[in-house]
């Protein structure tokens, strides 16, 4: 019996520690409900919170690749900013079609990564050298581009990819019927898979976490999740970005925890010099890595400045910093190596939310900042605490 029960409480602290931030980011959603009297879970502010920070989201994707090489970018803000003016002037000033500016600021932000991944990988530039001074180029350019004037209105296809939603494909009474298919199918999927992989770990020998606390996740996650459906269901159904983003977070977790160049980006974090001596072609990865934040830059911008409905000289400035901390509250380490695409996710989540309450209870910004930067650390701390626990139960 004593057996059992240890076994039972070591697998619920495996279960709390890979969970541990997603407990948190809950706390914090439970905490502001009932500051707000339940206003933040409401149907169209749980929409808009993912409307108003996928751009965070997105930018914390490709900022996630290149912390997890021990680089980092603190361009991304300035880039955001020049592609969207890109788009701009071309779909507005020049009046052609807005996918075209789409195109144009796609372009302009594989051209920025090829730009600065050249002097990090070929001629050796420290990252945090080439990125800052690419904050201040592309801040210049983007003035230059916009000639210091801001760009607005954009076409109405343009407004759609952060204003549109997928509503009444097939039909519903109040609700989105396709909004809670989707979800269905999504959340049977992802059990599917959850099975399948404790099913391969059980028959190569691998440890795993007990039936009961395996089973009780996956209820839980498929509770959340239909729950975050049905709220989005009952109000204008399934934004457009909210899409984009859940097709990049399935790519890029692929990417990372599947194929070969993210096992090799790992290694590179983990240990440069061991990873090219064991071939793996340093140089070229890091250019690729930085090429593929030029693109979800490009992205980042083009959500951000459909949103806004215009093209600024000021745009993204401190986007760089919400990229950043979503990505170490999200469990990256500074010293690279360490880190998922989920729980960057989860990391931007809780920034979202907690601006998203301390907004809707009125908070001054000055307040805002400091109340911030304390939950920002509780959430690093416990996340700490229990990979301590960790450690001395191993």
């Amino acid at each position: 019996m004593s057996t059992a029960l240890q076994s039972v409480r070591t697998s619920m602290q495996k279960n709390l520690r890979q969970g541990g931030l997603a407990i948190a980011l809950i706390a914090i959603i439970l905490l502001f409900a009932l500051l707000t009297d339940g206003q933040i879970l409401s149907s169209q502010n749980i929409s808009n919170i993912i409307v108003q920070n996928a751009y965070v989201l997105v930018l914390a994707i490709g900022m996630f690749f290149a912390i997890l090489m021990a680089d980092i970018d603190l361009s991304v803000g300035s880039v955001v900013a020049l592609t969207g003016a890109v788009a701009g002037v071309i779909s507005v000033n020049h009046g052609m079609p807005w996918w075209v500016g789409v195109l144009a600021a796609v372009a302009t932000g594989l051209l920025v990564g090829v730009w600065q991944g050249f002097w990090i990988a070929f001629v050796g530039i420290p990252a945090f050298i080439v990125t800052l001074a690419g904050m201040l180029i592309f801040r210049g350019l983007t003035m230059i581009v916009l000639q210091n004037l801001s760009i607005s209105p954009f076409p109405s296809g343009f407004r759609q990819i952060s204003s549109g939603y997928l509503n009444g494909l097939l039909g519903g009474y109040g609700y989105d019927t396709f909004t809670l298919l989707l979800a269905g199918i999504v959340i049977a999927v992802y059990a599917f898979r959850e099975v399948r992989s404790r099913r391969r770990s059980v028959s190569n020998g691998v440890p795993v976490g007990s039936t009961a606390a395996f089973w009780a996740r996956i209820i839980l996650i498929a509770v959340i999740g239909m729950a975050f459906a049905w709220k989005i269901a009952t109000y204008k159904g399934t934004p457009f970005v909210l899409i984009i983003l859940a097709l990049l977070i399935l790519l890029y977790s692929f990417v990372a925890g599947r194929t070969v160049i993210g096992r090799q980006i790992y290694a590179i974090g983990g240990n440069k010099e061991a990873a090219a001596l064991s071939g793996v072609k340093v140089q070229w990865v890091r250019f690729w890595v930085f090429v593929n934040n030029g693109l979800l830059c490009a992205l980042a911008g083009i959500i951000f400045t459909s949103r806004l409905n215009m093209a600024g000289p000021k745009a993204g400035q401190g986007f760089e910093l919400d990229a950043i901390a979503a990505c170490f509250i999200g469990g990256a380490a500074v010293t690279g190596g360490i880190g998922t695409v989920g729980g960057v996710i989860i990391g931007g989540l809780v920034m979202a939310v907690m601006n998203n309450g301390m907004s809707l209870m009125g908070i001054g910004i000055d307040y805002q900042q400091a109340i911030k930067g304390l939950v920002v650390l509780g959430a690093v701390a416990f996340d700490l605490i229990n990979k301590k626990r960790a450690s001395v139960t191993a």
